[in-house]
C-alpha cells in the first residue's frame, strides 16, 4: 500500500486552489469540526445498519448504503424531504439517468452533534476555497462495500466526476480487506496520486470540477470476509443534480 501524504488543515483550502484535493489526517478532521474523534466515532454503528443496493447494473451484492440530502447555509444546516439520487450518464455512464431511492440515514445519526459539525466545516472549508457565499446543495452516502460476491468495488463506474463542486470521502472502516486504493487524476493534465486511506476519519476532498477519482477493488484477507466503510459527501450550487429548482429545507438539524 502506498501511505498518503497528508495536507496540513492550514493549507488545505489553498491545496484546493491549487491542486484541486487536499487529504487531512484524521487529528485534523476532528479539529476542523471542532469535536473530538470520540463523537466522531460515536456515528460509526450506523454503517451496521445500511440495507443493500439494489440499483447495480453489475449484479452485484457487494455494496450497502444510505443516502440523505441537505442544505448548508453557513453554519446551518437542514435536512430536505427525501429524494432520490440523480446523476447524468455524462458523470456516471454505469448508473446515470436512474432516479435511485435508497433508504434515508437514519433520524439518530443525524441527530449527534457530530454531524452538522462535521458536514457544515467542510462545507465551510469548500466556501474558503471557492469563494462561494451561496447555499450549498449536500447530498451524503454513508456506504459499505463488502467482499460478499469476492471481490467488492467502490467505484463500478470507473474513474469518474460526480457533477458537483467538491467531494469529500471519509473512511470510516477497513476491516479484513486489501486494495480499495484511492487514485485521483487532473481531468485535464497528466498528474495523478495513488494512496491508501487506512487510518478512520481520513479525508479525501475534491475538487470535482477539475480532478477524477476513484477507488480499487478490495478482496478479503481471510474466508470470513470483510469490509470497506466510507462516508460520501457532495456540495452543490444552484440545486441537487437533477432539479431545475431545488425544495425548500423541511428540518433544522
Amino acid at each position: 500500500m502506498t501511505a498518503p501524504l497528508y495536507t496540513p488543515l492550514s493549507a488545505a483550502a489553498d491545496a484546493l486552489r491549487a491542486q484541486g484535493y487536499a487529504l487531512l489526517q484524521p487529528a485534523d478532521v476532528a479539529a476542523l469540526a471542532g469535536v473530538s474523534l470520540d463523537a466522531l466515532n460515536a456515528m460509526v454503528p450506523s454503517w451496521d445498519t445500511l440495507e443493500l443496493d439494489n440499483y447495480l447494473k453489475d449484479g452485484g451484492r457487494y455494496r450497502r448504503r444510505r443516502h440523505s440530502c441537505f442544505v448548508q447555509d453557513a453554519a446551518r444546516l437542514t435536512q430536505t424531504a427525501h429524494r432520490a439520487h440523480w446523476q447524468p450518464l455524462a458523470y456516471n455512464a454505469l448508473h446515470g439517468g436512474m432516479h435511485r431511492l435508497f433508504e434515508p440515514m437514519l433520524a439518530q445519526t443525524v441527530a449527534q452533534p457530530a454531524w452538522p459539525a462535521l458536514v457544515t466545516a467542510i462545507g465551510r472549508l469548500c466556501s474558503q476555497a471557492s469563494g462561494n457565499t451561496h447555499p450549498w446543495y449536500v447530498e451524503a452516502h454513508q456506504f459499505r462495500i463488502d467482499t460478499t460476491d469476492g471481490i467488492g468495488r467502490p467505484t463500478p463506474e470507473g474513474a469518474h466526476r460526480d457533477g458537483v463542486n467538491f467531494v469529500a470521502v471519509l473512511l470510516i472502516a477497513r476491516d479484513h480487506i486489501k486494495g480499495g486504493e484511492t487514485r485521483v487524476f487532473e481531468a485535464d493534465g497528466p498528474n495523478g496520486k495513488r494512496f491508501t486511506m487506512t487510518e478512520p476519519w481520513t479525508l479525501l476532498l475534491l475538487n470535482d470540477e477539475t480532478i477524477i477519482h476513484e477507488s480499487t477493488p478490495i478482496q478479503p484477507l481471510s474466508a470470513a470476509g470483510g469490509h470497506r466503510d466510507t462516508l460520501v459527501l457532495t456540495w452543490r450550487t444552484g440545486a441537487f443534480q437533477g432539479e431545475e429548482t431545488s425544495p425548500p429545507p423541511a428540518n433544522p438539524i
